[in-house]
Formats: C-alpha cells, structure tokens, sequence
C-alpha cells in the first residue's frame, strides 16, 4: 500500500461504515444549537429591556412580586364586605351627624336592603 492510495490531503475519501446521512444529522445538530443559543440571547435582551423600563418607572424589578402582593392585601378589593347590620349602622350614623340628609337616608337604608 503506498501514500498515493491514502488520496491526497483535504480529498474526502467515503467511508463505507458512515451511513450517507451522517452529515445531515450534524448539520441540523449545528443548527439546533445555534437555534438555542439565539433564544437565549434573545431571552436575556428581552428581560434586560423589561428590567431598564421598570427602573425607569421607579419600580424594582427584583421585588415586583412581593409589591404587587403588598399593594393586593392593602385595596379594597380585598376587603371584607360589610354585613347588612354593619351598613345600615354607618347610615344611621351618617344621617344623624347630619351629613347625609333625611331623603338620603331612606334612599340608601332601601337600597341596602334590596342588595
């Protein structure tokens, strides 16, 4: 066997063992790694763009959650509702400190008790 057999450098030579398709599969290998490392990047752009808005609005990104919790338990929207004896109490009160007149009262005492 001599080094002319071997082909010269930089030739493909085919290997019969290495099935036809076995530079496709690294191809695509190639191109799901890059596909994933874009979406990494992309990622990392797009929660840096959202952290530099948020700080730029004056809100901490790194305790966005534990605010808008505390901001949840201190709303309105939370709160109890206040029982039918509890509203008719506060109107009572109101009407004789004076602040809602005696046709308001009648009003709002009707309309609490059709709710």
């Amino acid at each position: 066997m001599a080094i002319e057999d071997l082909g010269a450098l930089g030739e493909e030579t085919h290997n019969p063992l290495v099935p036809p398709v076995y530079d496709l599969v690294w191809t695509l290998v190639m191109v799901g790694v890059i596909a994933v490392l874009l979406g990494i990047v992309a990622i990392v752009v797009v929660t840096v763009l959202r952290a530099r808005r948020m700080a730029a609005r004056g809100q901490n990104p790194w305790t966005m959650q534990e605010d808008l919790a505390y901001r949840a338990m201190q709303s309105q929207g939370l709160a109890p509702t206040k029982t039918l004896e509890q509203r008719l109490a506060e109107l009572d009160d109101l009407h004789r400190r004076g602040v809602i007149s005696d046709d308001e009262h009648r009003g709002a005492r009707a309309e609490a008790l059709r709710a």
